[in-house]
Order: C-alpha cells, then sequence, then structure tokens
C-alpha cells in the first residue's frame, strides 16, 4: 500500500474499506466495534507472515530468526510509546486490558496498599476495571489489611462525576480509576477539572480500552500513572493489550508472573525485581499479536486519530439526530445529552415495546450487527434498565450505513407501538 493511500482516502472519504477485507465480503452492517474492530489487511499478512516464515520466540535466542523477532518486538514497543506518549520503558505487553488492569492490582496494589487505603472507582464501568479492585480488596483482606473499594458516581452525560470524585476521596485514598472513554455510555472522562487539587501521592489508573485508536490519546496530558489499552479494538488482533506504567511508579512493582523471561533474579532464596518493562512481562508473550500491533499502528499513524475522531463525531451525531424523533426510544446517558455536539462512535438506548435482547436479534436478522445486553457491565442496574443496544462505529463506517440502520430502527418502532 502506498505510504499516502489510507490517509488520502480517509481524509476524502473517510471509507478505506478495501482496507478491510471482511467488510468487502459481507452484506451485513457491522455496527459493534466497542466490542472489537474489524482487521486491516496489513494486520493479517502480519500474522500470516510471522506463522509461515522464520518464527522464532522473541528474547531468548542469539540466532538471526531470534535476534530479528526480539528487535520486531522491540520497535512496536518504541512505537506504541511514541503513539501515546510515553518512553518505551512505560510499556509493557500483556494479554489485554484485563490482564492489564489485573497486573496493576497485583503488581502494584498488593505491594502498595496497607490497611484502611482506599481505591475510587466507578461500578458502572467496564467488569476489567471494577472486578480487579474487588478481587484485590478480597486478597488483602485475607492477609489482615481491609482496604476499601469506594464507588463514586456517573453523570447524567455519561461522565466520571468529578463532584463526587472530589468529595470521596479521604487522606487514604490511594488509588482513582476511570474510563477515559466509556465502553456503553461512550462519554470521555480526563479527570482534567481535578489536576492540580489531587494530592500527587494517589494514583491516576485510565481505562483506555475504547479511547486507543479512536481519538489522539497522551498518557502524558492525562496525568496517568498507570492506563491500558486493547490492541483487537485498534484494529490490531485479540489476545495482545498494553499496560503504561509511568517510570515514578516504577519502584513501587512487585513482579507479575514470575517466570521465564521476566526481570527478576533469584538471590538468597527471594525474588529481586529486575528492570522494566520486563518486570511484569513473564512468560513467551503473543509475539504475532504484538507484531500486528504494529501494523495496525502503521494504519492508525497513517490514516491519525483526530480524523477517525472527526469520522466518529459525524456519525454520532447524525445517529443522534436521526433517533431522537423516534417514539419510545430512550437514550442512556452519553453525549446524547451532552449541550454541545460531542460524540466519539459509541451511542447506547432502549426501545420500549420491546427489549433490549429481542430488538438485537431482530437487528441482527436484518442485518445490522449490534451489541444487546448489559455489556458487562456489574452494576447496569442503578441506571434503570439492565439491557440496552448499543451501535459503535469506526473509521470504515458509513453514513449510508446509519441511515439505513436509522431508517431500520424507525420501523421497528413503529410495529412495536402498534396497538
Amino acid at each position: 500500500m502506498p505510504d499516502s493511500t489510507a490517509g488520502s482516502l480517509a481524509r476524502s472519504a473517510g471509507l478505506p474499506r478495501h482496507l478491510f477485507p471482511a467488510l468487502t465480503e459481507c452484506a451485513e452492517v457491522y455496527l459493534d466495534s466497542a466490542a472489537t474492530t474489524q482487521k486491516p489487511r496489513q494486520v493479517i499478512e502480519v500474522v500470516e507472515r510471522y506463522h509461515r516464515e522464520r518464527t522464532a520466540n522473541a528474547g531468548r535466542g542469539t540466532y538471526p530468526w531470534a535476534s530479528a523477532v526480539t528487535r520486531e518486538v522491540e520497535g512496536v514497543r518504541e512505537r506504541m510509546a511514541g503513539f501515546v506518549g510515553a518512553a518505551p520503558d512505560e510499556v509493557v505487553f500483556t494479554g489485554g486490558s484485563t490482564a492489564a488492569l489485573n497486573a496493576v492490582a497485583l503488581a502494584w496494589g498488593l505491594a502498595n496498599l496497607r490497611d484502611g487505603d482506599e481505591i475510587l472507582y466507578s461500578p458502572l464501568d467496564h467488569a476489567s476495571n471494577v472486578y480487579p479492585w474487588v478481587q484485590l480488596c478480597g486478597v488483602l483482606r485475607g492477609f489482615g489489611r481491609t482496604v476499601r473499594a469506594v464507588p463514586y458516581r456517573v453523570n447524567a452525560m455519561g461522565e466520571a462525576d468529578i463532584a463526587d470524585i472530589e468529595a470521596k476521596i479521604s487522606p487514604r485514598t490511594r488509588l482513582i480509576t476511570v474510563a477515559h472513554l466509556h465502553h456503553v455510555f461512550g462519554a470521555l472522562s480526563t479527570l482534567e477539572e481535578l489536576r492540580g487539587r489531587i494530592d500527587p501521592g494517589i494514583a491516576l489508573c485510565f481505562d483506555c480500552s475504547q479511547s486507543g485508536g479512536h481519538l489522539p490519546v497522551r498518557v502524558d496530558e492525562l496525568g496517568a500513572d498507570f492506563a491500558v489499552f486493547a490492541a483487537h479494538k485498534m484494529f490490531g488482533t485479540t489476545g495482545t493489550g498494553v499496560l503504561y506504567c509511568a517510570r515514578r511508579r516504577h519502584s513501587e512493582l512487585i513482579p507479575f508472573l514470575p517466570g521465564g523471561n521476566s526481570g527478576v533474579s533469584l538471590v538468597d532464596s527471594n525474588l529481586m525485581p529486575g528492570p522494566m518493562p520486563q518486570l511484569l512481562e513473564g512468560g513467551t508473550p503473543n509475539i504475532a499479536g504484538i507484531l500486528a500491533l504494529g501494523a495496525a499502528l502503521d494504519l492508525l499513524e497513517e490514516v491519525s486519530p483526530e480524523v477517525i475522531h472527526a469520522h466518529n463525531l459525524a456519525l454520532t451525531q447524525r445517529l443522534f439526530t436521526a433517533l431522537r424523533p423516534v417514539p419510545g426510544l430512550e437514550f442512556l446517558p452519553g453525549p446524547a445529552y451532552a449541550p454541545c455536539e460531542t460524540g466519539y462512535g459509541i451511542a447506547s438506548f432502549t426501545l420500549e415495546g420491546i427489549s433490549a435482547g429481542d430488538l438485537g436479534f431482530v437487528l441482527g436478522e436484518l442485518g445490522f450487527l449490534v451489541r444487546a445486553g448489559a455489556h458487562c457491565v456489574p452494576e447496569a442496574r442503578e441506571i434503570g434498565d439492565t439491557d440496552s443496544v448499543r451501535v459503535s462505529t469506526h473509521l470504515y463506517t458509513t453514513d449510508d450505513e446509519i441511515d439505513r440502520f436509522t431508517d431500520c430502527v424507525t420501523t421497528i418502532a413503529e410495529e412495536v407501538s402498534r396497538p
């Protein structure tokens, strides 16, 4: 692919669809990119090439094949670091966002949280950003340390409630974790309003699973101590994630997944921590997935997250405009209620007269592939309905697809409202 192909297509039409084989070979409309993105041809080819040509392990051999793979993996680490505003030794490859958040809980939380400490979290975030902290509190309780997971609210626009967070910060708060871009509400939370008012000793953790690859993300600008990314939601493959861990926290870490190729040494029957990022990278990594992430970064950098953000904003507003008049349709908290035009390609709603599960099934039968359910939200009942339909777009989604989808929802609403 010529270097300018993806970028010029995105800027002129926003539609480099020929780069995504699955979308050129089906009639369905894919509207579930928040669950996983479609894969561009170059990502598919990189995975196939690794398995077909000179497969070797990384970081374990000095022969040419192994050395080449090691250089490639470290090259992707450098690329990812530059993409999010980090240093290479702050980028840890993991099995995904869930694994990355659990790494924070176990490699940092176990070593640093003391009896009486507190973690602030939202029970309306993805379970991956809820369960690790609850589990951590339970583990520490077994060691005689009572650590509280303190919930904070989400406001009507689907954002972390800054006033509620500030009110709940105490002298024992040690971590605040937040969804950067919420996977159901589609709202952005940066904690910007709290900067300068939070004790620098409090660690900030951002779940960037949905924002990575969808809009510009700079961990340095967020003031993050930890941030996690899911490769499969940024054109990469499943089973690969990234944990950003700021250097200022490196000395506070204990080994995670100690074993082969991990950054530890055995001294007098004790494990001594070694350098980052190897300290948190035990075992053979998902090499094909890491190389695929590198190929995905090629496309993301060529098109640019700014272009993707603008495209998703336009699609989100188009969706809102068409669905607002539909009788019985109600949006969940999010950009639909914002006083200005905003949106990041995620919108969730319910429709009176039909369950979200049934609506999702009907839409699927009609060729519109959406997510329906509680969307891995542990406390979904707090927002009224346990289930909703979620629409999520990306660079390959078109205006025509949104129009056809909203026409279909309008027709279904008319059918279910008939006496």
